[in-house]
């Protein structure tokens, strides 16, 4: 699970763009809970994983938040989105 978690990873932090627990979570099949359980350390990598009501990273410090985190508005709410764009 570590291995697509990382994929995912790797492309949000690529396209620079936020994407909420919820989208992520059901594109690798499992709960919003576990993913962010296995997602680890609050780093700025993960910072572009942010809750579906306020947009924002879970209980992440502005030092732990990536610079670029608000560059747009834009979030990615869909799993659809980056199952398309990936291949898990």
């Amino acid at each position: 699970m570590s291995d697509k978690i990382n994929i995912v990873r790797d492309y949000i932090n690529k396209v620079k763009t936020r994407c909420t627990y919820n989208a992520a979570a059901q594109a690798l099949g499992i709960k919003p809970a576990e993913f962010k359980k296995l997602l680890g350390d609050r780093t700025p990598e993960n910072s572009w994983f942010v809750n579906t009501g306020a947009g924002e990273p879970v209980g992440y410090t502005d030092d732990e938040k990536h610079p670029e985190l608000y560059r747009t508005n834009r979030i990615i709410k869909s799993a659809e989105v980056l199952t398309r764009n990936l291949d898990l």
